[in-house]
């Protein structure tokens, strides 16, 4: 076969033939350059520990931390050219370093493979996206507290199956986001912890027969201990998997909350005007005010999403130890870091613009026969009803409000004793949607003292 028949089989994008598609398939450098400033670290701390154990001179160390210092900063200023030929970060590095060093560099690669070394420096990327994501949970989490602290008394509709259930308050619902998010922030710590080690020393897959010191390069680098078998720290990726797990149910909680946004904000609910600096207007229709941020945030979760879900498929059928298949990794926790990332800040700076419609929320909290709960439990204090029975006497009552077009305060005592001739003025007490919230004083409930308990809680356990 000619070498223009290959071509043409293998179309015009490769006009090179089959190396230009070997190089292509091979070649990562053009996601892995993300990873320079870890792949740097981890090189100086290596070199520092060579030095330390005698395997290389101090001058030759020297040269190398100075000369990776020189690549560091041309990478960083936008003056490094990035060769695909070179395939991944860690030879472009590497040969950047020869040409400002010369012979030496050749010295920096004695007692680890690049196995360990990508490894090392992914572990380090995601150890720095938590710690970024840590940062963000902790600014939503206090702009929640400030909506709850501001909103503890306003008064508004809770919803099961999204219809009217029970009346509920502002603070209460920004709360609830609280708990959701501050087990996000639980996760985040501990993925940190537990992936919190060095794979640096482990080589290929099998060590080094030089005297090197896995423990002093994991110290240098923040990690709390090296990884305790060569196998499993070049051929580990769960650190990534739960990084990627963690960064899902986070995500799945900020998707709930931004669904919430634009029901809210919509023109039937009115429950929250967003702030201009997260909505956009309508290219045809001037009226309009579209919550653009909240459905980003709800269209970017299934990014992250699906990067899981393809790590795992990446991972599933890999025997010990590295194989290339690894090299895909990156491209999809890169991805889903980006867009969590943007997603937490997105959602606080809406939480933090956001009004209430304090009106609006609670006419609808007192719409909906949202205090028949109280009337039952009522029925149950003050007439010694069963709770079944009370339950049945309700309904009835609801069903007369509803016939009427009005709702359960708007009934007539004679209306009420018509259904059960022992309620008696009083009952009215628990129909307003305030007295409702007030009276629900349990743990965890949503009268405005214990909302007011949590936040204080919340408080203490953040400072």
């Amino acid at each position: 076969m000619s070498d223009k028949t290959s071509n043409q089989m293998w179309g015009g994008r490769f006009a090179a033939g089959p190396d230009a598609i070997m190089e292509a398939i091979n070649a990562s450098i053009g996601f892995d350059k993300r990873l320079a400033a870890q792949d740097i670290a981890g090189s100086r701390a290596h070199a520092a520990m060579l030095a330390a154990q005698g395997i290389i001179t101090d001058s030759d160390a020297k040269a190398i931390r100075e000369g990776l210092l020189t690549v560091l900063s041309e990478i960083e200023s936008g003056d490094f050219t990035f060769s695909t030929a070179l395939e991944d970060i860690h030879m472009n590095v590497e040969a950047r370093l020869k040409e400002v060093i010369g012979e030496p560099a050749g010295r920096l690669h004695t007692g680890r493979s690049r196995n360990d070394q990508v490894a090392t420096d992914f572990r380090l990327w995601v150890r720095d996206q938590l710690d970024a994501a840590e940062t963000g949970l902790l600014a939503l989490i206090q702009a929640l507290l400030g909506q709850a602290e501001q909103g503890a008394e306003w008064v508004m509709p809770g919803f099961t199956h999204l219809q009217t259930a029970q009346p509920v308050t502002w603070g209460h619902h920004m709360m609830a986001y609280v708990e959701m998010f501050g087990r996000d922030l639980s996760r985040v710590r501990d993925a940190r912890a537990r992936m919190n080690e060095s794979p640096l020393g482990a080589a290929a897959l099998a060590g080094t027969g030089f005297p090197i010191d896995r423990h002093m390069t994991a110290e240098a680098l923040g990690f709390d201990r090296p990884m305790g078998n060569s196998l499993d720290a070049v051929s580990a990726r769960d650190f990534a998997l739960e990084f990627l797990s963690v960064a899902s149910i986070s995500a799945m909680h900020l998707s709930r909350f931004a669904e919430e946004l634009v029901i809210w904000s919509s023109a039937q609910f009115r429950f929250v005007t967003l702030s201009d600096r997260f909505s956009t207007g309508s290219s045809i229709m001037p009226q309009k005010k579209n919550p653009d941020a909240a459905e980003l945030i709800r269209a970017k979760i299934g990014r992250i999403f699906g990067a899981n879900v393809a790590l795992m498929m990446v991972m599933k059928g890999l025997p010990l130890a590295y194989s290339k298949d690894m090299q895909e990794d990156k491209e999809q926790v890169f991805d889903a870091a980006d867009n969590w990332m943007l997603a937490l800040a997105a959602m606080e700076g809406m939480v933090r613009d956001m009004s209430a419609n304090t009106s609006a929320l609670e006419a609808a909290a007192a719409h909906g026969f949202s205090t028949a709960t109280d009337l039952a439990d009522w029925l149950v204090r003050e007439t010694g009803l069963p709770f079944r029975d009370a339950h049945h006497v309700t309904g009835s009552l609801v069903a007369k409000a509803e016939s009427k077009g009005c709702d359960l305060p708007d009934l007539s005592l004679e209306e009420m004793q018509d259904v059960h001739g022992n309620i008696d003025a009083s009952v009215y007490d628990v129909l307003g949607v305030h007295n409702s919230v007030r009276s629900r004083m349990s743990y965890g409930g949503t009268a405005p003292q214990r909302v007011r308990e949590q936040i204080a809680a919340w408080k203490e356990r953040l400072a």
